[in-house]
């Protein structure tokens, strides 16, 4: 197992990106069991981090981690040195912490126990699963084209022509897949061009931008957007839901601060109630 690393990860200089992928990993497992157990109110865990009446979220902590991380990555010298793997992985420890509330970021308000608070989960996934791709030597659309000797102006400039034309046609599928709907078939598909094609050309999700612009409401592809959805994506939606609630929690239940809250306007109406 040792040979295999030093093989696959050290040798191929991809060690900093290890740290940073393992260090994501854990400060986001790390920061959700901490924030259900705060959310659970369990005596002898942490709290909220307030200052006063400030509730002070992790996002801050994780912009300071990136910066120190970011900036010293730059500042040292050597790239595959000890102190650089250490920036990678103080990076990731940021990155983390910022993703795990980028729901709050997208909709400027604390939605992290909301339906609109699985945003933050999804960027999270979406981030380990391209970080493990890299990790794993997979390289994005047009970046794994290795030129051979040209031979002469001409070849080059033949293989300079495919180069792009693979990587037009590559970007124009992938915009197209993300304008169906189809996020991760989108960006998993930047990696494997073939799932693009398939993205591309089949049916958009119903509410999708594409959809809106393209299939009128009671046509044909409508109808046939609505089934596919409701046959097959809607399971795996459920799928989903599922497992990103195993590890993150649920995100359809009312935050205990606005239970407070509801609570202390319904005694107040009540008290006037009284007072009328």
């Amino acid at each position: 197992m040792r040979d295999v690393f030093v093989e696959r990860i050290v040798d191929t200089g991809r060690l900093p990106l290890f740290t940073f992928f393992v260090a994501f990993i854990v400060t986001f497992v790390f920061t959700r069991v901490n924030v259900r157990l705060i959310r659970a109110n369990v005596r002898w865990w942490f709290r909220n981090v307030k200052a006063g009446d400030l509730h002070i979220h992790h996002v801050v902590f994780g912009v300071i981690l990136m910066l120190i991380g970011g900036i010293s990555g730059i500042a040292v010298p050597d790239s595959t040195g000890l102190p650089y793997v250490v920036t990678a992985g103080i990076f990731g420890v940021g990155a983390a912490l910022v993703l795990d509330e980028f729901a709050l970021i997208l909709h400027l308000k604390d939605v992290y126990w909301t339906e609109k608070g699985r945003a933050s989960v999804d960027a999270v996934f979406v981030a380990i699963a391209i970080t493990g791709l890299l990790l794993l030597g997979a390289k994005p659309t047009g970046f794994d084209i290795e030129v051979q000797d040209p031979g002469g102006e001409l070849g080059r400039t033949v293989i300079v022509g495919i180069y792009v034309t693979s990587l037009v046609i590559n970007l124009v599928l992938a915009v197209v897949t993300l304008l169906k709907g189809k996020i991760w078939t989108g960006l998993l598909g930047l990696f494997v061009p073939f799932i693009l094609i398939i993205g591309a050309f089949r049916i958009a999700r119903p509410g999708s931008p594409w959809a809106r612009w393209r299939y009128v409401p009671g046509s044909r592809k409508a109808r046939r957007a609505r089934w596919h959805e409701d046959r097959f994506r809607r399971p795996l939606i459920r799928a989903k839901i599922w497992f990103q609630e195993f590890i993150a929690g649920r995100h359809d239940l009312i935050p205990p601060e606005l239970l407070h809250r509801r609570k202390g306007v319904s005694d107040s109406r009540r008290d006037r109630s009284k007072v009328e």
